[in-house]
């Protein structure tokens, strides 16, 4: 594998709250190994922890860099200095290009070096862990770890999304979920139910067929081809993939020419060649995802496959928020599961499905003072900073008791905490994960141009031996 890896308040309150946020192992280290010191008033001395991320007051990801310096490390220092220990918390903020900062802190721990916290796209951590750049957060913080409260109120399918290999190796900060939005007028107009739930591909395809006979109406929109990039594979092969059971890498394999793979790739050709239940030329142009967004903003798309972005920032009637506002989305625009390819079909036999992505932080294992970094690791993930880091937005947090209160009054986003997150599914975190995908969405766009079911899948399995070997590809 390369190596580059492409104003305080003192209060008991405060730290009574750390406290909650750290669960009954407590973090506490020995004083005597040459650690932290105690949770106790014994501190032996001051100690500097540091968190790095990819934000930076005035520039990327603004709003997390301006949480961190105002809210996270006034609290802690303070809940700290409650517990009679000396802690200075520092931020070193970043704002570059994704991959810029995926190689600097690549380097740095490759060096032994880093913040003892580290921001990361839980689409890098497999890459990292097999690097041996990261550990699994209890090998690095300690018992605390497994014991932390927090873990009740994150599912499992979320928790995936900073795991690898069976193991945790972070804390997710967000979640996001894939469904199925229809339009209700349209949906009336064709004779198709307002409160629609899909139980498979076919009930799609009739639904979609319905849909055909309105005049200047596209019926079927699920991404495909290169010029929509990750998001064909997001939004289009991979939420009908893991609708036949199947995941992009799997048992140690990368998924190769196999029969579910042309499940997906059959489905493709039905809605855009045999049956033209969509529009093929918009998924060769350069803003075809935004033209898309438009023309089901115009009323001009019956189903769309999509994730809460298009709600939460393109749909969004909210002045100054979404891209393609519906000033009558909350009437008009109905979202449901994704069904399996059949009932049962899905991944550990679900009826439904979805792919989600997801960022969250990790300890680093170089840290000198690990176990009080998961200290403030889990204070950063407690249900108040939660509270606190999405004040005045609409966002979908990992913790369920979090979504509770946060997302009253949302609808459309507790469906997906609630009824999403749970059945959801991630990408694999290696570092050929990339090129595999670029593989995918040219077999969609070859299916979408004319190309046979097995010459598209015969390409794509000689494509994707070529990245990751033969050997490590499954054809069965």
């Amino acid at each position: 594998m390369s190596r580059k890896i492409s104003a305080v308040i003192a209060t008991a309150a405060v730290s009574a709250m750390l406290l909650a946020a750290c669960g009954s192992g407590g973090g506490s280290e020995d004083p005597t190994d040459g650690g932290s010191g105690d949770t106790g008033a014994t501190n032996e001395g001051p100690v500097t922890l540091t968190i790095t991320t990819n934000a930076i007051t005035g520039g990327k990801n603004a709003a997390e860099a301006d949480w961190f310096e105002t809210w996270v490390i006034p609290q802690f220092e303070a809940a700290m200095e409650a517990d009679g220990r000396d802690v200075t918390v520092e931020f070193e903020p970043q704002g570059v290009d994704d991959e810029d900062y995926k190689t600097k802190i690549s380097l740095d721990l490759q060096s032994g070096g880093g913040a003892d916290i580290i921001g990361m796209d839980g689409i890098w951590v497999g890459e990292f862990a097999e690097a041996g750049y990261i550990m699994p957060l209890s090998d690095v913080g300690g018992d605390a770890v497994d014991s932390w409260e927090g873990w009740d109120q994150i599912s499992d399918a979320v928790q995936n999304a900073l795991s690898f290999a069976g193991d945790r190796y972070g804390i997710p900060q967000g979640a996001d979920g894939r469904v199925l939005y229809y339009n209700k007028e349209l949906f009336a107009q064709a004779g198709l139910p307002q409160d629609w739930q899909p139980t498979s591909w076919d009930d799609v395809l009739e639904a979609a067929r319905a849909l055909k006979a309105i005049d200047g109406v596209v019926p079927l929109q699920i991404n495909a081809g290169t010029a929509m990039g990750e998001a064909t594979t997001m939004q289009g092969l991979l939420p009908l993939l893991v609708g036949t059971g199947a995941q992009v890498y799997q048992d140690d394999k990368w998924l190769g020419g196999t029969e579910q793979l042309g499940a997906v790739l059959d489905l493709y050709r039905t809605i855009y060649v045999d049956e033209g239940l969509g529009d093929p030329i918009l998924q060769e142009e350069a803003a075809g995802r935004d033209n898309s967004f438009a023309q089901f903003a115009a009323g001009e798309i019956g189903i769309l496959l999509e994730s809460d972005y298009l709600w939460r920032s393109v749909i969004n009637p909210a002045e100054g928020v979404g891209t393609a506002p519906m000033a009558n989305r909350d009437d008009i625009v109905g979202y449901t599961l994704i069904p399996s390819m059949e009932p049962g079909s899905g991944v550990n036999g679900q009826d439904f499905v979805s792919m989600s992505g997801g960022t969250g932080r990790v300890l680093n294992p170089n840290s000198e003072n690990p176990e009080l970094a998961w200290e403030l690791l889990a204070f950063m993930h407690s249900a108040d900073a939660f509270e606190s880091r999405v004040a005045g937005t609409i966002s979908i947090t990992p913790r369920a008791d979090v979504n509770a209160t946060v997302l009253a009054g949302e609808p459309m986003l507790t469906f997906v905490s609630d009824e999403v997150l749970p059945i959801t599914a991630y990408r694999p975190g290696l570092a050929a994960y990339p090129q595999v995908s670029v593989a995918l969405q040219e077999a969609t766009g070859a299916i979408v141009g004319g190309t046979s079911v097995e010459d598209a899948l015969a390409a794509y399995s000689d494509a994707v031996a070529g990245i990751v070997g033969e050997e490590n590809v499954n054809n069965g």
